[in-house]
């Protein structure tokens, strides 16, 4: 039962434990509140009786003493068992997600979107928190509480509780046939939402390209249509889930009438006394209200169903294993027939085989879309290959621990990506065990301390969010800083100088040559002058190896290599006419 609660509602093991507590605490709440009734008909039997005598007075005291009491004690448990467990078990599950996430390949990241992530992170997390306090824990009370009553009642007359507990599987039924029904408009509700979130995002990231090009109009009238769209698809949501449960809650309460109408009719044939009518008029009076929140629970429930279906989405997914240990002998990299194609089915690698040597720098190069930066989040197992072997110092990649593989790798990408803190803690994400004094060493060797020296704050200074506050020469050196700290003995180096002005080039350039040193270098450059001095240059194109070699022996084959050269040649001459 445990398995089953985790696997339907996306639950830990001990959150499934809890939801049964809570569940079990509903129960015994509900049944309290009818012990008030019990304690009420008991009262009226002495009154038709004789009158209430001073010993049953004072039984009745201590009667309405205890009712309260037991009522107290029964709703603290249940409010412990349910809400405080459900904020635990939210915390439990939003890190398992995170966790989940971190250990999924890339390749998953490909089809969603950052808001998708987030909404199910977080919106999710906290829909599913209000369904673990409220709608489940009280669906599962009243119907067992319910079940309980109805039992003790089939005991006082059967006839009566037939006509009191009917319109319970007709009423629960009615909204058991909606589910089909509101899979689909949660569901449509869901993908309106998260086209206006990405559309939101979108607007916030683009901003400044979208005032350059005068189209903020245009998109907001777009991104209002989307707003509009959640507005119209959550009214259509709600009018979809009122209709069952305003139908079944009207059937409900027709087990007043028939309790009504059948306790006359018994009374007038003699074969029910009043007492009893009166009871069962008590009951139901009591009854109905549960049930009633419990069909709008129901409902609630099954509109779950979406949210648990996109955590489970990640839940599911299968993650990157491997083993802990690393068991390579040097760093040489390897590829071997590699065969590799995104999700899509495109395919992006086809039979690359080649080896960047420890001690060399190797160089990608070739046209957009070849394969160059592919080549390199391959060699750091951010996906998995379909064909071939991918080798570090002969240990296959694929059998070894993601995060353990990446020990050996520092890796300086094109887009730098930077936090809203100090430059001191950016650059301490290549080493969190870092002393400053070991984070000034490798800032100094990157060249930050050119422009760190001079803030306000210096090493201290916050640098906004993703380094708004720097320049991209800036960023970039920080990263670099990174890299100098891991000491990693691969290096990865994705376009690192491509966008940048000549003086920050030179200074990067100068502090890539110094952590470059004595390591396994891979190298991806556009600008044909950046990779003139590597050891070896491997033309990618169309997905397969094209060229090989050192830079002068392609330049003599006067193949692919060479014909870039002399376009770069060619465009760096021209001028404005």
């Amino acid at each position: 039962m445990i398995e089953k609660l985790q696997k339907r509602y996306a639950l830990s093991r001990q959150g499934a434990k809890d939801l049964i507590k809570g569940c079990a605490a509903c129960v015994v709440q509900n049944i309290s509140f009818m012990f008030p009734v019990g304690l009420l008909y008991l009262l009226v039997r002495d009154l038709l009786h004789g009158g209430v005598n001073g010993g049953r007075t004072v039984f009745y005291i201590i009667g309405c003493v205890f009712c309260v009491g037991l009522i107290l004690i029964a709703t603290y448990f249940q409010y412990n068992a349910t809400y405080f467990a459900t904020y635990v078990e939210s915390g439990v599950r939003r890190i398992t997600l995170a966790e989940r996430l971190r250990k999924i390949p890339l390749s998953f990241f490909g089809k969603k979107d950052l808001a998708d992530l987030t909404s199910t992170i977080m919106a999710d997390c906290t829909f599913l928190e209000q369904s673990f306090s409220h709608f489940i824990p009280e669906l599962a009370g009243s119907i067992l509480s319910t079940l309980l009553i109805a039992l003790s009642l089939l005991f006082f007359d059967w006839r009566m509780a037939l006509a009191a507990l009917w319109v319970m599987p007709v009423s629960f039924a009615i909204v058991g046939f909606s589910a089909k029904v509101q899979e689909r408009l949660n569901q449509k509700a869901m993908d309106a939402k998260m086209a206006c979130a990405d559309g939101i995002q979108e607007c916030i990231e683009t901003v400044r390209d979208l005032k350059a090009n005068n189209a903020e109009n245009k998109y907001l009238k777009g991104l209002e249509k989307k707003i509009r769209a959640v507005e119209r698809r959550s009214i259509i949501n709600e009018f979809g889930l009122a209709a069952f449960v305003v139908s079944a809650s009207l059937i409900l309460k027709l087990g007043i009438a028939t309790v009504a109408l059948t306790g006359a009719v018994l009374l007038m044939r003699g074969t029910l006394d009043i007492l009893t009518f009166f009871m069962f008029l008590l009951v139901v009076s009591r009854l109905y209200d549960p049930l009633q929140g419990a069909l709008q629970n129901l409902a609630a429930v099954i509109s779950t169903r979406t949210n648990i279906a996109r955590m489970n989405e990640i839940l599911e997914h299968p993650i990157q294993q491997g083993a802990n240990r690393l068991s390579n002998k040097g760093y040489d990299i390897t590829f071997d027939h590699v065969g590799f194609a995104y999700n899509t089915g495109e395919t992006v690698l086809q039979d690359v085989s080649f080896t960047a040597k420890q001690g060399e720098v190797t160089a990608l190069v070739g046209p957009s879309g070849g394969g160059k930066t592919t080549v390199s989040r391959l060699a750091a197992r951010f996906w998995d290959i379909q064909k071939g072997k991918i080798t570090v110092g002969g240990m296959d990649i694929s059998q070894i621990d993601p995060e353990v593989l990446l020990s050996l790798y520092s890796i300086v990408f094109q887009d730098v990506t930077l936090f809203d803190n100090t430059i001191l803690e950016n650059i301490r994400i290549g080493n969190k065990d870092a002393t400053d004094e070991e984070v000034l060493a490798a800032a100094r060797l990157a060249n930050v301390d050119e422009f760190a020296e001079k803030l306000p704050d210096k090493w201290n200074s916050n640098i906004g969010e993703n380094g708004c506050e720097l320049s991209g020469g800036e960023r970039q050196r920080i990263s670099i800083a990174r890299a100098f700290l891991k000491n990693a003995p691969i290096i990865l180096l994705d376009e690192a100088t491509a966008s940048l002005d000549v003086e920050n080039e030179t200074l990067i350039q100068t502090a890539l040559s110094r952590l470059i040193q004595n390591k396994t270098v891979l190298v991806i450059a556009h600008r044909m002058r950046t990779v003139a001095g590597a050891d070896q240059i491997v033309v990618l194109d169309n997905g397969v190896v094209a060229e090989e070699g050192t830079p002068a022996k392609l330049l003599e084959q006067n193949g692919a290599y060479a014909r870039m050269v002399k376009l770069q040649t060619k465009s760096q001459n021209w001028t404005l006419g």
